[in-house]
């Protein structure tokens, strides 16, 4: 056999900044971002804002025009701020990606500019998507503006939108060039997405740190009542883990067929889809951990006073841990679309204590019901 074979390896530098009223005209965090790369002598930047968030926050877009006025030394804003729908609508078609790169294209943002993607995780999956097949990789800068985003989705390395009824479908590995979590762009949440954040802190912890898990169950009183210190150090300790994982597990694009980060993932990727996705995404995971924390005691695997914490904790941060829609018959074939979503043979992360997360290539569907039946009794409204 004739053959030339080489190993290449590419590193990325992943960078999650954290700060106060990012777009304040004094504050240099996203200047000197913008500017930290010396070849880019043209710099343009193009900005995306999610919709509900210009809502909340009426004078945001007038700030970030005012911000690229006062530091033009950083890069030109290209037009004023594209503002686009957020959540799973954002992410329900390829033609908001085609909208994205005919603005790419229309105000000349080529690969030594950037795409600056403000709002929720929805929202910076599809910019992201854009961003990434623009020029075969556009700089893609992410402001993240919900707790869940700043936590996880928003400090990761996927990009994508939602085909064929199924999460994250299309989509792809880009690593952003900055990530930017500003506390401040938090406020005006809701309760409900303030909350949803949680859970993937808890889900980490679950997975890496049993240390971490202590410091929620001692703060889960002052989260529940969305203290603002309380909150920053969750958000900052989990987008860590989050980022140690993708450095250090050795497959940060998933070649493999493990993805312990996605902990609870297979039923919520289900339920958010039976529910027409009135479940939020933290919502969802929230329901999918209880439900393999359950089955992880059930099988053997994890204790039952281990098991009980995890839930209480959950519970205690006011995470609703039923859904209707959890008890249909569908929720099962989540499983097989999980499988090919990871593009070989199944793989669960189940837990053996709270710390130690491990791998399971099967699920007993009567354990399973049985788990489910176990929080219909103890949750259902």
């Amino acid at each position: 056999m004739d053959l030339i074979e080489r190993t290449i390896q590419v590193g990325w530098q992943h960078r999650v900044l954290f700060t106060d009223h990012v777009f304040d005209s004094g504050n240099p965090m996203l200047r000197d971002n913008l500017s930290r790369d010396e070849q880019g002598s043209s710099r343009r930047a193009l900005v995306v804002l999610d919709e509900a968030l210009v809502a909340a926050q009426p004078g945001l877009t007038v700030s970030i025009e005012s911000y690229f006025k006062a530091n033009p030394n950083a890069a030109t804003l290209a037009a004023s701020p594209i503002i686009c729908p957020g959540g799973e609508q954002a992410k329900a078609s390829w033609a908001t990606v085609a909208d994205l790169h005919l603005a790419i294209d229309r105000y000349h943002i080529d690969r030594h500019s950037y795409l600056v993607a403000v709002g929720g995780g929805a929202l910076l999956d599809m910019v992201g998507l854009a961003a990434a097949t623009a020029h075969r990789g556009v700089r893609h800068i992410r402001i993240p503006t919900t707790t869940l985003s700043q936590c996880d989705s928003g400090v990761g390395v996927k990009n994508g939108i939602n085909a064929f009824g199924k999460k994250n479908f299309i989509g792809t590995f880009a690593p952003p060039f900055a990530v930017i979590n500003d506390f401040q762009l938090l406020a005006t949440l809701s309760p409900r997405d303030k909350r949803a954040g949680f859970v993937e802190a808890v889900k980490v912890a679950c997975i890496r740190s049993r240390a971490f898990f202590e410091v929620l169950e001692r703060e889960a009183s002052g989260l529940a009542q969305f203290n603002p210190d309380a909150m920053r150090k969750l958000i900052h300790r989990c987008a860590e883990l989050h980022v140690n994982h993708i450095a250090t597990s050795g497959d940060p694009f998933e070649f493999g067929s493990s993805r312990p980060l996605d902990f609870g993932h297979w039923a919520a990727h289900k339920l958010e889809q039976l529910s027409n996705f009135s479940l939020r995404h933290g919502e969802a995971v929230a329901i999918g951990i209880a439900l393999d924390v359950i089955y992880s005691r059930r099988a053997g695997f994890l204790a039952a006073e281990k098991a009980e914490r995890i839930v209480k904790l959950l519970n205690g941060l006011g995470l609703e841990l039923f859904h209707s829609d959890l008890q249909r018959e569908e929720l099962l074939v989540g499983l097989e679309e999980f499988r090919e979503h990871l593009g070989g043979r199944l793989a669960i992360t189940l837990l053996r204590d709270i710390g130690v997360g491990f791998e399971v290539n099967e699920m007993d569907a009567g354990w399973i019901r049985e788990s489910i039946a176990e929080l219909a009794e103890r949750f259902k409204p």
